[in-house]
């Protein structure tokens, strides 16, 4: 099985393993980059209305020929749109700009302190209006997921987490697999800041495949969901190639080992990034818990 390959949900819903990340992709590059990789066969096409490009990536998806059941389209809700009704508002202009009448996935974007419950709450209205096939989270921490728990009628299908082999996430993957979220992986490249590192290269000859494919492959071996991204058509294609051949546990260790808990973002308790995103919010009234 290859690009085509499929995990179930909690709540029984397919999504494809390999998703298309739309992150800094705008106007026309959005608009090609969609094109070329749904062309190249994948399914999953994950955008945000942070990422001001859901316009384009909408007009992508429809010029693709592709029925609209063949897909999986994920988007976010952005820090300044949370809160319950707010929420709900936000995910009628995402749907609008996409050009659908419902998403397979919706997510909160990041755990704004005193809003990402009611936000939730809002998340469980559109699944149960059947707006949405599944509802998840991104970048939530475990503290931030058993509050969820504690309100919830829904749980969590899924949470898109920074993930790569400098931020292994093994505490978090196993409390999520414990819960029957899945983890999905953004950035599992770092932005391309792991692929000169010597363990990475050297498996790479060892196959004869990039040290991205290698990276790619490693993330599917630990049942990670993936979401890549690129503007050139033949990396997306290359990232598309990690299904004909398998890391061997010794490599995948190697690999694991790389792990010196760095980020290319912020944390989710990073109280000065959500004062900087979130209207009012002063971090002097909260405190991460």
């Amino acid at each position: 099985m290859g690009i085509e390959k499929t995990v179930v949900l909690s709540n029984g819903v397919k999504m494809p393993y390999l998703g298309f990340g739309a992150f800094k992709l705008n106007g026309e590059d959005a608009y090609s980059a969609v094109k070329v990789a749904i062309e190249t066969g994948y399914r999953g096409i994950d955008t945000a209305s942070y990422y001001e490009n859901e316009e384009a990536v909408g007009r992508a998806i429809k010029d693709s020929g592709i029925p609209r059941e063949e897909l999986f389209i994920t988007s976010k809700v952005w820090n300044d749109e949370q809160g319950y009704n707010a929420t709900l508002a936000a995910f009628e202009r995402s749907l609008e700009r996409l050009g659908t009448d419902y998403l397979d996935l919706y997510l909160i974007h990041w755990p704004v302190p005193h809003l990402f419950l009611e936000t939730w709450q809002a998340l469980e209205k559109l699944y149960h209006e059947g707006k949405v096939c599944a509802i998840g989270v991104s970048n939530f921490e475990t503290h931030h997921l058993e509050a969820i728990s504690r309100i919830s009628t829904v749980k969590p299908v899924l949470n898109q987490i920074e993930l790569h082999p400098e931020l292994i996430q093994g505490e978090l993957r196993d409390y999520c697999r414990s819960k029957g979220i899945q983890v999905q992986a953004w950035s599992p490249l770092k932005r391309g800041q792991v692929l000169k590192n010597p363990v990475i290269q050297a498996v790479s000859e060892r196959y004869g495949k990039t040290p991205a494919q290698i990276v790619l492959r490693w993330c599917l071996q630990h049942q990670i969901l993936l979401n890549v991204k690129s503007s050139h058509s033949e990396r997306i294609k290359e990232n598309a190639a990690i299904f004909d051949f398998n890391l061997t546990d010794e490599e995948m260790v190697s690999i694991d080992s790389l792990h010196s808990d760095s980020r290319i973002a912020h944390h989710p308790d990073n109280l000065d990034f959500y004062e900087k995103t979130v209207p009012g919010f002063k971090k002097s009234e909260y405190t991460s818990s």
